[in-house]
Order: structure tokens, then sequence, then C-alpha cells
């Protein structure tokens, strides 16, 4: 019986403890669950196998709650067979996109607030960073979204304000 036992010993290392298996097995399927989160378009561009395609589709047909943790740990299962990195670098990837997307969003809105708010001066400040720009027709934006917000009447002015400050930004360094 020592002889089973040295020769388990010699092995434990080459394999991994089951609570590393463990492990794994709730990352792969928390990384399915991400999966699940990702839009049709976003799916097709992280090449996956047609198999967990074919899984995550149906786990979004699925309404029954016990089925569809069945299906989540199904996924989890052909999660594991894979090689998950680049899985997770384009998921990294696509989160950094969305947060530089949602910080320049609230720098433009920052500058529709400041523009608003200080009228003339921010504009001077906006004409210094963005030369090009056509100082009458900006002045004719903000003025008419302050009054829309002094009234507060919805007219559409704001939104346009700030369509014309994100276009801005995106089309100039």
């Amino acid at each position: 019986m020592t002889a089973r036992r040295e020769s388990d010993e010699d092995a434990a290392p080459d394999r991994p403890s089951k609570s590393a298996r463990k492990r794994a097995a709730h990352e792969a399927q928390d990384l399915g669950e991400a999966l699940l989160a990702l839009r049709e378009v976003d799916l097709a561009a992280l090449a996956l196998p047609e198999e967990l395609l074919a899984a995550l589709r149906e786990a979004r047909r699925i309404t029954s709650r016990a089925g569809l943790a069945r299906q989540r740990q199904y996924i989890g299962k052909l999660m594991r067979t894979l090689d998950v990195q680049p899985i997770r670098a384009a998921l990294a990837a696509r989160g950094a996109v969305s947060a530089a997307e949602a910080a320049r969003l609230h720098r433009v809105e920052e500058w529709r607030e400041r523009l608003i708010a200080d009228g003339a001066a921010a504009l001077a400040e906006l004409k210094r960073s963005y030369p090009a720009i056509d100082a009458a027709e900006w002045q004719r934006r903000i003025a008419a979204a302050a009054a829309e917000r002094a009234h507060a009447r919805a007219s559409g002015a704001g939104r346009e304000l700030f369509r014309a400050l994100r276009a801005l930004f995106a089309t100039m360094p």
C-alpha cells in the first residue's frame, strides 16, 4: 500500500488539484456568461467554434430558469475544451474600447454643459482648441440650447449641440 501512495504522490504534481480544476471550470463558465451578454455581431467577430455558437444561441432562446442553468453549464463545459486566452483578450479589448467611448461621451457632455453655462467664455476656449469652427454657428447652437433649458421645453437644441460637439471631437485631434 505504501508503494501505491508513493506513486500517487509522484503523479500529483503533474495534475492540478481538484480545487484548481473547479476554479478553472467556474472561470470557463463565467467566461461563457460574458459571451452570452454579447450581441450576435460581436460573437461572430470572435470566431468561436460552431458548436459553442449554437449553444450560446440556444441559451438565448431558453426561458426556463432550470433549463437555462443547464445550458450555461453546458456552455462552460464547451469553454473548458477551448483555449480561452484569445477570447479573454478579445473581451478585454472590447471592454477597453467601450470604456474609451464612454470617456469620450463624458467629455462631450462636459463641454456641452460648459458651453450652456458659461456661454461666450467657453466658446472662446473651444475656438482656441479648434480654430476652424464657425463661431457664429456655434453661438446659435449654444443660445438655442440655453433657451431650451431655461424654458424647460424639449426642442432638440441640446441634442443638436451634443451631436455637433461629438462630430467636432471625432474629426479633430
